[in-house]
């Protein structure tokens, strides 16, 4: 599965456009985290166990993401963006989305 955030993708032309398609997930923060990340506040630094949860977070919503896309006979996914919301207090959500496609070799 070809995942591009342009609207075109090199060498290639789009032969059907299937419709858009998303994936996205709602993590919560863990107490333990926020402790080591009221640390880091006062020390400074990355926070590395919010960028691990965050990147896990963004795989897995282009993970359902492709599985969308997939189930529509998609080869490829352009125009992909992300977008994230607060939930709640302590949670958020991670939304990618695009245009599902199938393409060929020009």
């Amino acid at each position: 599965m070809i995942v591009a955030t342009s609207e075109s993708i090199v060498g290639k032309r789009v032969s059907a456009v299937l419709g858009m398609v998303r994936g996205n997930t709602v993590r919560a923060r863990h107490i333990g985290n926020d402790v080591v990340a009221a640390f880091k506040n006062l020390a400074g630094g990355e926070i590395t166990d919010y960028t691990k949860m965050l990147a896990e977070s963004r795989e897995q919503a282009i993970d359902r993401m492709i599985e969308d896309a997939e189930s529509l006979g998609a080869n490829a996914i352009i125009g992909v963006r992300f977008t994230t919301s607060s939930v709640m207090q302590g949670a958020a959500e991670i939304l990618v989305y695009g245009t599902a496609v199938r393409c060929e070799d020009e």
